[in-house]
């Protein structure tokens, strides 16, 4: 037994639309949206009843990928806590590596961005910043500077956190992408 790859990550959501929006207008692309309901999902989740609407969004390159599930039954838990402090409990960020922070930052501000603390340089290796957007789920951006901004796009979070693993090799490589196992997307469009 072995993990193979991360298929994707999924964040639950009060306005499916508007989230959706979000992060097509980062540059993710919506594969689809469908509803999962079932005996099979109520099985699997442990939730009797169970229904929800999900939007499905990949990267361009095809790398990772965005669930976004919206809960018909049973609602949503949670919606009492606060959600959008950097340092709280739970799902704290995704990171995105993009051509250029500022233009992002503008491109997202119309979709309910809000920039967290400011954008920052960081061993010149990257320009990093943290946004809030709607319903407070925080997202990462990170540019690639100097010779980071010339080579393929590489695990950020990974080279971060190690600032002499900056300058060398990516830690993995480029797999084609692959859909998720457990659910049929109905293409968009």
């Amino acid at each position: 037994m072995g993990i193979r790859r991360m298929d994707h990550v999924g964040i639950i959501v009060e306005d499916l639309d508007a989230m959706a929006r979000f992060f097509t207008a980062l540059g993710m692309e919506l594969e689809g949206r469908t509803e999962v309901s079932g005996r099979w999902a109520e099985r699997v989740t442990g939730l009797p009843g169970m229904r929800t609407e999900i939007a499905m969004l990949a990267m361009p390159d095809g790398t990772g990928r965005i669930e976004l599930s919206q809960f018909a039954t049973p609602a949503a838990v949670g919606v009492e806590r606060p959600k959008d402090e950097p340092h709280g409990l739970g799902y704290r960020s995704v990171m995105f590596e993009v051509e250029d922070v500022e233009e992002s930052v503008a491109q997202l501000l119309p979709h309910g961005a809000e920039l967290i603390g400011e954008i920052v340089e960081y061993e010149q290796a990257y320009r990093l910043c943290y946004l809030r957007g709607p319903e407070g789920i925080i997202v990462a951006l990170a540019e690639p500077l100097g010779r980071l901004a010339r080579r393929p796009a590489a695990p950020v979070g990974a080279q971060v956190a190690s600032a002499s693993f900056v300058h060398r090799r990516p830690l993995t490589h480029r797999r084609p992408h692959r859909p998720a196992a457990h659910v049929r997307v109905r293409p968009t469009g």
